[in-house]
């Protein structure tokens, strides 16, 4: 409706019916699939309105962004040092933080296929920007051109050793797998921050 505003996002009200209808949502997602759940489903579990709905999301695949935004900040952001440096440490924590995602989002959902897609791209989006984020802060001198290349090169990088990780069953704990695959990176990527190069 036009002239009204968009809920408080700090007001406890909106954040724990926010939170309702994410919670609905995830619960649908168990026993649904995707491309089946309606936001009368979803209203319906939270036990809400449309209108209540629509002031939080404009449909379901924004809520499904938000829902997985919120997975990617928990599993994800909440795992590595966003002030460290870009060094071997910081990306083995986050290929460790990325397998976990992985192995999880797969239990999440009725129908993993539904959603495998729509996941993907979310994820690699966001990694994205945490690579930008992190590479930017060590390589400030480098062209910003050459960083968003190398932030998409490093993050697919990432998400298919991860993603062939868990696809082949997960064969090796992740923290061997970030120790194994570290000579591969640091030696494509080594002007980012010294501390990246590989110990002789």
């Amino acid at each position: 409706m036009a002239g009204v505003l968009p809920p408080n996002p700090n007001d406890p009200r909106v954040i724990r019916t926010r939170q309702l209808i994410l919670d609905a949502f995830v619960r649908q997602l168990n026993i649904m699939d995707f491309n089946s759940i309606t936001v009368g489903d979803i209203t319906k579990a939270a036990t809400i309105n449309r209108t209540t709905f629509y002031a939080h999301f404009p449909d379901k695949y924004a809520l499904f962004e938000a829902f997985l935004l919120d997975a990617f900040t928990k599993m994800v952001l909440q795992k590595i040092d966003m002030e460290a440096p870009l060094a071997e440490k910081t990306l083995q924590e986050l290929i460790v933080a990325l397998c976990n995602y992985h192995k999880t989002s797969q239990y999440c959902f009725k129908k993993y296929d539904s959603v495998a897609l729509l996941l993907e791209e979310n994820m690699k989006l966001h990694l994205e920007k945490l690579i930008l984020q992190l590479i930017s802060a060590a390589a400030s001198a480098a062209d910003s051109k050459s960083l968003a290349t190398a932030a998409t090169l490093l993050s697919w990088s990432l998400y298919g050793v991860t993603y062939r990780w868990n696809l082949e069953g997960r064969t090796e704990p992740p923290s061997e797998l970030a120790e194994r695959i570290m000579p591969l990176i640091t030696s494509g990527f080594p002007m980012f921050n010294p501390q990246l190069s590989c110990s002789e």
